[in-house]
């Protein structure tokens, strides 16, 4: 009986086979590509279960780490992008890894003190939040990892005509860069009789001008004036905004670090002259503009963190790391500024929470 058994087992796994041999191409394609999905999704657990092993094995020997923080000034965006950062680095290594945030109060000589202090006292890796902390981090050390955030190009930040992705030197990170071409378009959505664009922004600050250009190349192409109304600091910014207002049908403000610290000396005049404003990011136009395609700084910032775990725990190479951009944007709007200009918003846009 025994043998009975076993033949018929044999007969059955022979015409498994020869069922097998003569199915379609088809059936061996999918099997091919589940293969593939299948070798890529363990490819990429085994990656995972790699890098959390490496920061688990450096917990247990007791490795601790040093990262400083050098953030250009205090506001919302970039209050979010540290926040996320050192979320991210508790998050892995938890009591490991100390932390010291510092604000330079929006000056760029603070920023080149800050980050001369972290190199004195030898810390492991540094984060520079904004384009002065950045390039006065740059200017500092030539040995210890750097990371940006909040910056808008890495290749104007760091005068470097053929980046494409990687620096070549200490540093990478990532980028708060919009799409700006979807940024025009909002322009023209929101106010489509638009005659003047007034384009305001810090002329201390060199990714705002990048910005700026850029979105003057796309009015270019929709045949739309526009004038740059520039200020160098906070001091002569009410004025400058007072002749954007009188001349203007609408702003358009970058992502700038100084304009995004004074939003309400911006709105005390843009408001009573009922002129919409389309920001470079969230919290500039929850303070005191119309709309802004947004990204998240948090979400920045997080992955900001991330890839600072990975050069400390692993040792990856900072030099060869791409910088990383936001993966998704969201069209809102301030309901209390549409509300206050008369301004009704067409469909597809999300108020922001107060």
């Amino acid at each position: 009986m025994k043998k009975k058994l076993v033949t018929g087992i044999l007969c059955t796994a022979m015409a498994a086979s020869l069922a097998a041999c003569g199915s379609s191409s088809s059936s061996s394609t999918a099997s091919s590509e589940a293969a593939t999905t299948a070798a890529t999704e363990t490819a990429a657990a085994a990656e995972t279960t790699a890098d959390t092993a490496a920061t688990e094995a450096a917990a247990a020997d007791g490795k601790t780490y040093k990262v400083g923080v050098c953030q250009l000034v205090q506001h919302e965006a970039l209050d979010a992008a540290t926040q996320g950062f050192e979320d991210a680095l508790k998050d892995a290594l938890g009591d490991s890894v100390t932390i010291d945030v510092q604000n330079a109060q929006g000056d760029s000589t603070t920023c080149a003190t800050i980050v001369n202090g972290f190199v004195s006292n030898e810390y492991d890796l540094i984060l520079a939040n904004a384009t002065p902390a950045l390039q006065a981090a740059v200017s500092a050390t030539t040995d210890i990892p750097i990371l940006g955030t909040s910056i808008t190009d890495y290749g104007t930040a760091l005068n470097m005509s053929d980046f494409s992705g990687t620096t070549g030197i200490n540093v990478s990170g990532t980028s708060d860069l919009a799409p700006l071409d979807q940024q025009e378009d909002m322009i023209l959505e929101l106010v489509p009789d638009v005659k003047n664009v007034g384009i305001l922004y810090c002329s201390a600050e060199p990714n705002s001008k990048f910005q700026a250009e850029k979105i003057e190349g796309y009015l270019d192409e929709d045949g739309v004036a526009y004038t740059e109304y520039t200020f160098s600091d906070s001091n002569d910014l009410q004025s400058v905004v007072t002749s954007a207002a009188a001349s203007s049908d609408a702003i358009y403000i970058p992502t700038d670090n100084t304009a995004a610290s004074n939003m309400t000396v911006i709105s005390n005049v843009t408001e009573p002259a009922k002129i919409p404003i389309i920001c470079g990011e969230e919290n500039m136009c929850k303070s005191g503009g119309l709309a802004t395609l947004s990204i998240s700084y948090y979400d920045l910032g997080t992955e900001t963190g991330k890839m600072a775990v990975d050069i400390l725990t692993n040792g990856a190479d900072v030099s060869t790391m791409e910088v990383q951009y936001a993966k998704a944007t969201t069209k809102e709007y301030n309901k209390a500024y549409a509300d206050a200009i008369g301004f009704t918003m067409p469909e597809g846009y999300t108020a922001i929470p107060d």
